[in-house]
């Protein structure tokens, strides 16, 4: 299957407190561990937050296509993507994700169809679906 598109990126320095880059160098970010894992935290992002960030936006989008494809006028709604790191034993490390759709005066079950139906179609929700724990929920 040919890819319809292909982001790429490279991290160097260390780790978590290094640097990350992407091949067009729209994104040139120093990062940081944050406070609550011992580090400076301050002003420079994480892994944790570039996926949150990327997950929410790739969510958001999933919800308006299906919301199209339903020919449903959507509210100005939001997406807040929760990215969790949890310890495993053996000194591994996994994610656990809560989604959160907002519908600003709309009907309850109607947000939660959505949200359940963008789940099914966002390439985030397919990558990690059986690898780590994503919750969606809707509220209005």
């Amino acid at each position: 299957m040919a890819a319809l598109y292909t982001a790429e990126a490279i991290a160097i320095g260390e780790g978590r407190n290094g640097e990350v880059r992407s091949s067009d160098g729209v994104i040139d970010e120093i990062l940081a561990v944050p406070k609550e894992l011992g580090g400076p935290g301050g002003d420079k992002t994480n892994p944790e937050q570039l996926f949150a960030a990327g997950y929410a936006a790739c969510f958001h989008s999933a919800l308006q296509a299906v919301a199209r494809r339903q020919k449903i006028t959507l509210p100005e709604t939001s997406i807040t993507a929760k990215v969790s790191l949890l310890p495993l034993e053996g000194g591994a490390f996994t994610l656990a994700v809560e989604l959160s759709g907002h519908f600003p005066g709309f009907e309850q079950g109607a947000a939660d169809q959505l949200v359940a139906a963008a789940h099914q179609v966002c390439p985030y929700s397919n990558a990690t679906r059986g690898n780590i724990d994503v919750t969606v929920n809707a509220t209005v």
